[in-house]
């Protein structure tokens, strides 16, 4: 017996209102993984928010 599987047309009919949010979340990600991957160990216990949040 056929189901009807809802995930293509859902993804087909709002993928055009959906994208710029999923591509602009993608590079954020991104900008703040890469960010966050070049802080050396002294950097990071000598900022000030990490220092507030000890």
């Amino acid at each position: 017996m056929w189901k009807f599987d809802p995930w293509p047309v859902f993804f087909k009919r709002d993928w055009n209102r959906n994208s710029p949010f999923l591509v602009g979340f993608a590079i954020i990600g991104t900008l703040i993984t890469e960010l966050s991957l070049d802080l050396t160990d002294k950097e990071g216990k000598n900022s000030k928010f990490a220092q507030r949040h000890e």
